[in-house]
């Protein structure tokens, strides 16, 4: 197996939760060496295991990380870190806004110690801006992104995705910004600040809801709509009854639309003035979703696949959790597998989403224990000898 195409890279990963934990993975699985930076205690999503532990949540997101624990606000420890700064590539962070320059680690400082250092950053709201100091969650994100009025059905309160949407996509641009900024300083030998926000991650995936939006004479909000297609274009598009679950459907094409109609046993549905165009079946969706509902619910879930795959429709079973972890393509493609972590057992962890030319997948190295890696990074990086080390622990530094 070749070197990932981060190998050679060190990042310092001071994330949290699920935004900066993310990116950290990302960077990680594509081959640099993260060093996951955390307090004393841990960081907040160890709370969710045992003390000092950790729980899946964690698990799966820190895998072939390397972990030490360092006091930021103790003057040793500060300046530990920047040692460390200046040996790395990127130093990444979701934080408050503010925190790392009230640390006395802001970006500046920081670039003095290592100019060639990435920044990168990732909140809410961002640095500027009326929001910059609002206290974010992806609930709350969701809430004022749109994201959550635009979920659920029309005639029921507005709900959140159930996914941490705004959570990971944050992290996944974090992720892009951090590799597009390396580019960069190929070209020109320096580092830059690089800074995502939650809600401007999330706003692109609104584009079908504000085509409806941007779309209407009046600018009239659109209303949610369930299962249907955020911007009320497409249909057949939904989701149906199967006798044992439910099937995702959607039409784009009219072939799609004819192959339907044949597998159904209705050809004489395709040239029916009344759904012979798109814009007609939109017109007429309640009557296309109720003859499409009427026939997926005669057979069940793998039965209606069966046919619909056979005449080349776009659909998909409703897969719940465990179908999900247990799905064949996931494993066939090495996006899942099972490692032996040392406080949970046998766990499933993910891969990356991405795939770096024809290797087969690396092995996952389970998520570090608390502080586990501090006599390796310390002694490797700074070179300080295991009394020093000894030492910075009895003085709560590491």
């Amino acid at each position: 197996m070749t070197a990932g195409p981060l190998d050679g890279l060190t990042v310092l990963d001071l994330g949290q939760i699920y935004n900066g934990g993310y990116a950290g993975l990302l960077l990680a699985l594509g081959g640099a060496q993260v060093v996951k930076v955390e307090p004393l205690g841990g960081e907040n999503l160890r709370r969710r295991g045992t003390v000092g532990g950790a729980g899946y949540p964690f698990v799966m997101l820190n895998s072939n990380k390397d972990g030490i624990t360092l006091n930021l606000k103790h003057p040793k420890g500060k300046e530990l870190f920047l040692e460390l700064v200046a040996k790395a590539d990127v130093v990444l962070e979701n934080f408050t806004p503010g925190t790392m320059d009230s640390l006395g680690l802001g970006p500046s400082r920081l670039h003095e110690v290592n100019p060639r250092l990435v920044y990168a950053s990732s909140s809410g709201f961002g640095r500027g801006g009326p929001y910059s100091e609002y206290a974010a969650m992806d609930l709350t994100v969701q809430a004022i992104a749109g994201i959550m009025s635009t979920t659920g059905f029309p005639d029921r309160p507005p709900v959140k995705a159930g996914p941490a949407v705004c959570d990971f996509s944050a992290g996944i641009h974090l992720y892009a910004g951090i590799v597009t900024a390396l580019y960069q300083r190929e070209r020109t030998g320096r580092g830059e600040v690089v800074e995502v926000t939650m809600q401007e991650s999330i706003y692109p995936s609104l584009m079908s809801s504000l085509g409806l939006l941007f779309g209407s004479g009046g600018g009239s909000i659109p209303e949610r709509t369930g299962n249907r297609h955020s911007g009320l274009a497409e249909s057949p598009y939904n989701v149906y009854p199967a006798s044992d679950g439910h099937i995702a459907i959607i039409c784009v094409s009219e072939f799609h639309w004819r192959s339907l109609a044949e597998v159904m046993g209705r050809p004489e549905l395709a040239d029916d003035p009344r759904f012979a165009t798109l814009g007609e079946r939109v017109a007429r969706m309640d009557e296309v979703d109720e003859l499409v509902g009427a026939w997926t619910s005669l057979y069940s879930r793998e039965e209606v696949i069966e046919r619909l795959r056979g005449g080349r429709v776009p659909c998909a079973p409703v897969q719940n959790l465990r179908e999900v972890v247990e799905d064949p393509n996931l494993w066939a493609r090495g996006m899942l597998q099972r490692i032996d972590h040392p406080d949970l057992g046998e766990v499933i962890a993910p891969h990356s989403p991405m795939r770096f030319g024809e290797d087969p997948r690396s092995s996952l190295r389970p998520s570090p224990r608390l502080g586990e890696h501090n006599a390796k990074i310390f002694g490797e990086m700074l070179g300080l000898d295991q009394e020093e080390i000894e030492k910075l622990q009895a003085e709560e530094v590491i």
